[in-house]
């Protein structure tokens, strides 16, 4: 964003009312004076936080500088407003919570499946383009932290991140069919996210059947997802690879494409599998 200031406005501001004339009478240098004044007001005006510090631009989210005599805003190269709007996001998902406890430091491996499951998830941060992570199969093996973890590396970097849980969304995207306008509203930010993290991929309200409308759904996100490869995808479910095929080959084999080389698939009480 562009804000503009008169520059003689803004000078009698720092100099104590001072006039762009009282400055001519006194011989001030006029482009030393309007460094002086985008200096003082980077230097001395904070910005809310809300939820994350920047100290680099004092949480403002842009700089002052200054352009053909006038002062404009430069945005903060730490793109802290991007980090702020994806935490408030996370925020009103309920994500927000995990995203402060569910850190690749608090995931404390106690077998060799989790260690794996942790390499192969750090790795994917330092080697994710064209790349999806997923962590299928037994409940309670730690898939939500891992997956969660990878979003606040990618959320500590800047990057747009959503949050997707599955059941919760899928409702209202459907109740929303008759009504394009809102189900584009709800649907296009999951496509198009930067980072998105599907959780419970599939899963269903009292074990029921997975249905037409959610498979519709599934391949709309993903496959646009699919096409557009700079985005970020992780999955995670009860779901094996084989069941989501069975469920629809085409969703499956556009997951098991991208995450081939980061489909972790933790079987029973402890066996884990990572698929080739």
């Amino acid at each position: 964003m562009d804000g503009l200031q008169p520059i003689g406005e803004a000078l009698a501001e720092i100099l104590g009312g001072e006039t762009g004339e009282t400055l001519g009478q006194n011989n001030f240098d006029y482009e030393e004076n309007e460094r002086l004044l985008v200096e003082s007001y980077n230097d001395r005006e904070r910005g809310d936080p809300r939820g994350y510090e920047c100290e680099h631009c004092k949480n403002r989210g842009y700089f002052w500088a200054l352009k053909d005599g006038y002062k404009i805003t430069i945005t903060c190269p730490e793109n802290c407003e991007n980090k702020r709007r994806s935490l408030w996001r996370l925020r009103q998902s309920g994500l927000e919570p995990l995203i402060k406890a569910c850190t690749f430091d608090s995931f404390k491996p106690i077998s060799p499946w989790a260690r794996e499951m942790k390499s192969d998830a750090e790795a994917f941060v330092a080697d994710y383009a064209g790349k999806w992570f997923c962590t299928l199969g037994a409940s309670g093996s730690g898939k939500t932290h891992i997956c969660t973890a990878i979003c606040s590396e990618f959320l500590e970097q800047g990057k747009d991140v959503r949050y997707m849980m599955w059941l919760d969304e899928t409702v209202r995207i459907k109740a929303a069919a008759m009504d394009d306008a809102l189900r584009s509203r709800l649907i296009e930010p999951l496509k198009k996210a930067t980072v998105l993290y599907i959780d419970d991929l599939f899963k269903t309200d009292k074990g029921n059947n997975v249905t037409a409308a959610d498979t519709r759904i599934a391949f709309e996100i993903l496959n646009y997802r699919y096409i557009n490869q700079d985005l970020i995808t992780i999955i995670s479910s009860e779901k094996l690879i084989r069941d989501i095929l069975d469920i629809d080959e085409a969703t499956g084999s556009r997951i098991r494409h991208r995450a081939k080389d980061y489909i972790i698939e933790l079987l029973g009480t402890g066996k884990n599998y990572r698929l080739r």
